[in-house]
């Protein structure tokens, strides 16, 4: 766990922070590249001011009880991390297609090129949760299992559960689902543009699909406190709902002449 990436009495850079610009930087010049175009930098801010406030409410909303409602000014406390991707996923797709209405773009050609690179920054992200300590895994004894030190969320969550004393230097160890992600995510960005290089469509398809798989199985890795729908996770539930629309703009891909 590495939070701060600088700090001094009157300076602070977080590395979530960090990790989040470099994430963002990352997918505006590979979109550029990929695109030709330079006219891209105001959908991809908007995306990601979309993205930071979707991600944001729906993780207040998850963990009011928990987190939040106790100290409801953390709300406003990003830097520190706490951010949930699918209410991002949502509201950013929410500002997207605004964006390709008002510009008369197609969502469908854009859509194949935002998520080319949006495994790459998401990727970027999970980086960060790691060293901010948030979306940690299930205790474990395994190898690749780690413990993050006092004050981190899982020293807090298993100090409140009394699986360890307020002496406790460093948790339980638990299993980095975070790095688990960023690892898929890697691999998903690869076959992605590998796939819009060859093709110039079916990513966006193949990203939502590929995508939700990996974060319905990762779901039952996680340790942090998760809200439940019936027997999924919220975040399993709407996995379901992201392959349904991959699986639709695949079709809509193999049906859409080719350019």
């Amino acid at each position: 766990m590495f939070p701060d990436l600088i700090k001094f009495d009157f300076l602070s850079l977080h590395t979530y922070g960090a990790c989040m610009a470099v994430g963002f930087f990352i997918c505006w010049k590979l979109a550029e590249k990929l695109s030709g175009r330079r006219d891209l930098s105001d959908l991809l801010m908007y995306l990601m001011i979309g993205g930071v406030a979707g991600s944001r409410i729906a993780y207040v909303i998850e963990h009011w009880q928990t987190q939040f409602a106790r100290a409801p000014l953390d709300i406003f406390k990003v830097w520190q991390g706490g951010l949930m991707f699918y209410g991002g996923f949502i509201l950013a797709l929410i500002v997207f297609f605004v964006w390709c209405r008002v510009k008369k773009e197609s969502p469908l050609a854009m859509s194949d090129l935002i998520c080319v690179v949006l495994p790459l920054g998401h990727a970027c992200g999970r980086i960060g949760c790691f060293f901010y300590g948030c979306c940690y895994g299930r205790l474990s004894e395994s190898a690749l299992a780690v413990s993050f030190p006092r004050g981190s969320p899982a020293w807090g969550e298993q100090l409140e559960h009394g699986l360890i004393d307020s002496t406790a230097l460093r948790s339980l160890p638990v299993l980095p689902t975070q790095l688990f992600e960023a690892a898929a995510l890697l691999v998903l960005f690869a076959l992605v543009l590998a796939i819009y290089l060859r093709t110039r469509r079916y990513a966006a398809g193949v990203y939502l699909v590929g995508y939700a798989f990996i974060r319905f199985g990762l779901e039952y890795l996680r340790g942090d406190p998760r809200a439940a729908v019936g027997p999924f996770s919220i975040s399993q539930t709407i996995s379901i709902g992201v392959f349904l629309a991959g699986v639709v703009f695949l079709t809509l891909a193999f049906r859409r002449p080719r350019a």
